[in-house]
């Protein structure tokens, strides 16, 4: 975690504080469990709460002891024990660092993913906002980065919808896979605590108590959840690059909003970059690198080894806050976002209605010519027009002009019904469907 690319209320879920109080409740519920089974005295499990719940922990004294024990469990044990008193004898019974450090991840990562989904719902919020806007404002679809046939803004708004959406959903899901709890003992066989302590602390701590765990709780959970976060990064990435391709200085359809006083370049005095959609790229390679590591944490050595441990002290906290930031960050791109729908228009003039030739290849089949012909006939008079566009950077051919006078096309099809085919509406004419289908309304 760097500040840059930081907000606090992620970054505070992840501080030694956060940590260490989710270790202490962790350890005083199960407390609580084992004096109700009869194991501890229950005046030592309040006395623990009673000592504990209200206590500052120190975070400098946790750490000295850890340089001489090289433990950091039992480094907070002890200072634990220092604040409590004697009744800290009966902390940690029947334990394995595993359980406490297992289940105040897992804690971690569903409030990590709380604020996730707050900042999904937000950049829902936008996209929509920005798709009911331009739901109508035509702009040209491109495949290959070519003019293919018209579309709406709107439209692109709407695709980036549907697949946030899509991107809650599987977050939704990686969160309530990720929601488990061990408190199984050393190798998960419960041998020296019952398996009622599971119950009680995930009940207690919102989580599920694990089916089955070795010592650790099972890597693919965690696998899936940083998976989920790569795929959301890489929705973001999509959403990034289309916006940089919109800005360039050729297209200039789109772009992110330039506010007073910013700068663009330190030489060139006139450049408004596409920084934050860039910056955005960037973070998105990031999160979608932690998946790999969270992959190769799931093969663990027999009931346990401790590899897996320094990958997630590191992706947890920068997975998550990246990801937090980037999420806000695109939301702010497209909230504030510059459309500039008249350059749209001229830009898809500027190939003098070549974006009407499957029309015309459609109509021609219909009026009896083959498909082969058809196809001849339209990219013969298409490539008029290209090699004009070529030349001038704009088209002085005009392509329904030769389609008029291609002695060929007229075999088959009557001006009328040509020019009928050059009918900007029909290429958007099922926005609302679309709409309805992603939103529930036109």
């Amino acid at each position: 975690m760097i500040p840059r690319y930081s907000r606090p209320d992620m970054v505070s879920i992840w501080s030694p504080e956060t940590k260490f109080r989710i270790w202490f409740e962790i350890e005083a519920h199960a407390c609580d469990a084992l004096a109700d089974l009869g194991v501890i005295p229950k005046e030592a499990a309040k006395t623990i709460w009673d000592k504990g719940g209200n206590a500052t922990f120190d975070i400098d004294r946790i750490d000295e002891i850890e340089r001489e024990t090289k433990h950091d469990v039992i480094a907070f044990l002890t200072h634990l024990s220092e604040i409590v008193g004697p009744d800290a004898r009966f902390v940690h019974q029947g334990m394995t660092s595993s359980d406490v450090l297992d289940t105040c991840f897992n804690v971690q990562l569903v409030k990590a993913t709380d604020l996730l989904l707050a900042d999904m719902d937000a950049l829902l919020a936008a996209i929509k906002r920005r798709a009911m806007e331009h739901k109508d404002t035509v702009c040209i679809g491109r495949s290959h980065g070519i003019h293919a046939e018209p579309v709406t803004f709107g439209l692109k708004m709407a695709e980036a919808y549907a697949e946030f959406d899509r991107c809650k959903k599987r977050l939704l899901a990686a969160r309530e896979e990720i929601a488990t709890c061990a408190i199984s003992g050393a190798v998960g066989t419960f041998a020296n605590i019952d398996p009622a302590v599971e119950e009680h602390v995930a009940r207690a701590m919102g989580l599920q108590a694990e089916p089955v765990s070795t010592q650790v709780i099972p890597r693919d959970r965690h696998a899936m959840y940083f998976a989920t976060l790569g795929v959301i990064a890489s929705s973001i990435e999509r959403v990034a690059t289309e916006v940089r391709h919109l800005q360039r200085t050729e297209v200039l359809e789109a772009e992110e909003f330039f506010s007073k006083g910013q700068k663009g370049s330190s030489a060139m005095p006139h450049k408004r970059n596409p920084v934050l959609t860039e910056n955005l790229t960037g973070l998105a390679r990031i999160v979608r690198g932690f998946s790999i590591p969270a992959m190769e944490n799931v093969a663990l050595w027999h009931e346990r080894d401790i590899s897996h441990s320094s990958v997630e002290r590191m992706i947890g906290p920068d997975a998550t806050v990246t990801l937090d930031f980037a999420l806000v960050r695109l939301t702010g791109v497209i909230d504030k976002l510059m459309v500039y729908p008249e350059r749209m228009v001229g830009n898809m003039d500027r190939l003098g209605g070549l974006v009407h030739s499957q029309r015309i290849l459609l109509a021609l089949t219909q009026a009896g010519s083959s498909r082969e012909d058809a196809y001849r006939l339209v990219q013969r008079n298409a490539m008029k027009v290209w090699d004009s566009y070529q030349v001038a950077g704009a088209a002085s051919v005009d392509f329904l002009t030769e389609l008029l006078n291609d002695a060929d096309v007229r075999k088959y099809l009557s001006e009328d019904e040509i020019r009928d085919r050059f009918d900007l509406g029909y290429h958007t004419k099922n926005v609302d469907v679309i709409f309805k289908r992603v939103f529930g309304e036109a």
